[in-house]
């Protein structure tokens, strides 16, 4: 019944909202609501929407005729089953999927950044790897098999001569929650974990993690986007007040962010409490304040360059291109 709910209210969308802001909004029946849904991590590469839920920002630029409703995913598979599914209008994902499900026929269209950095590679305090070395024939751990964070560390570790089984090498892959990491490390089922904030300071600072890779090392650590805006070229093509809409509250929520640093992290903990049930402290997000930036500016560049490496991993069965991909007309 949702999904048919979700449908309709979509169809509604793209006939009714298109009029927002416009000299014909006033016939817009103010009885009638539409919905929006929009997705997110519970990570700090999704404070934008955090931010934008907590204050407002989506709610003031969409008006009262429209109802905001948030979704998280624990990853970017999920998340980009909704998109497909119209579970969800827009949000944010790592680039990983989306241009993963963009090589396969998905109708996604990257319009602005999110984030950049909070990928650490960490190793279980008695795993006794001190060194990239080290880490030949252990278990590591990703979100999943492909994500931004699994190619950030393949990339890295290849171009330091080791692999994974995946490729022919002795590494062993594992995926799951990062928010169950420090639990995985307890119990000694992985070795190393490919750690996205604020789950890399909670494993450094409450399991005795040792950092092997900082955030600013690991491949395309400081230049690819950690976090994008997207949607689908559908609704951009048919609704793109809307999408201008969802973009100027997503470039307000990052200013927000980047002038009150203090506001947006008391946000993020209580965020990440209600949708995991983990309160983090005001030190682990801190520590991963510090390797995370908030822009929604977007180079293309190194979104390809990224998808190469990902053919090169062979995460894609062929080299991708990315031309029609990324749309960032909204943001100029």
């Amino acid at each position: 019944m949702k999904r048919v709910l979700l449908a309709i209210s979509l169809v509604a969308l793209l006939g009714g909202l298109a009029a927002c802001g416009s000299s014909s909004s006033s016939t817009t029946n103010n009885s009638d609501t539409q919905t929006v849904t929009l997705g997110y991590f519970p990570n700090i590469n999704h404070v934008p929407a955090m931010v934008a839920k907590a204050e407002g920002f989506y709610q003031e630029q969409l008006g009262e005729n429209v109802s905001i409703e948030y979704k998280t995913f624990p990853d970017g598979a999920s998340f980009m089953t909704a998109l497909k599914t119209g579970e969800i209008e827009a949000g944010l994902v790592g680039p990983g999927p989306a241009m993963n499900n963009y090589t396969t026929g998905t109708d996604v269209k990257i319009l602005a950044g999110g984030s950049t950095g909070g990928t650490v590679i960490l190793a279980r305090e008695d795993s006794g790897i001190e060194t990239l070395e080290d880490i030949k024939g252990k278990t590591f751990i990703t979100p999943r098999v492909g994500c931004t964070h699994n190619v950030q560390f393949e990339t890295y570790m290849k171009e330091n001569g080791i692999t994974s089984e995946r490729i022919g090498g002795t590494m062993v892959h594992s995926t799951g929650k990062p928010a169950q990491y420090q639990a995985m490390f307890e119990s000694g089922k992985v070795d190393v974990a490919v750690a996205p904030e604020p789950w890399a300071s909670v494993l450094a600072q409450e399991a005795n993690a040792n950092v092997i890779v900082s955030s600013d090392e690991v491949s395309f650590g400081q230049t690819l986007p950690a976090s994008v805006l997207v949607s689908s070229g559908e609704l951009v093509e048919n609704n793109p007040d809307l999408i201008q809409k969802i973009i100027d509250s997503h470039k307000q929520a990052i200013t927000f962010i980047n002038n009150n640093p203090e506001e947006a992290k008391e946000i993020t903990i209580q965020d990440i409490k209600e949708e995991t049930g983990q309160e983090l402290s005001k030190q682990v997000i801190d520590g991963a304040w510090e390797n995370i930036g908030f822009t929604y500016e977007l180079n293309a560049d190194e979104v390809q360059a990224f998808g190469d490496s990902s053919y090169d991993l062979k995460f894609l069965k062929e080299k991708p291109d990315f031309t029609d991909l990324i749309d960032t007309q909204f943001i100029k």
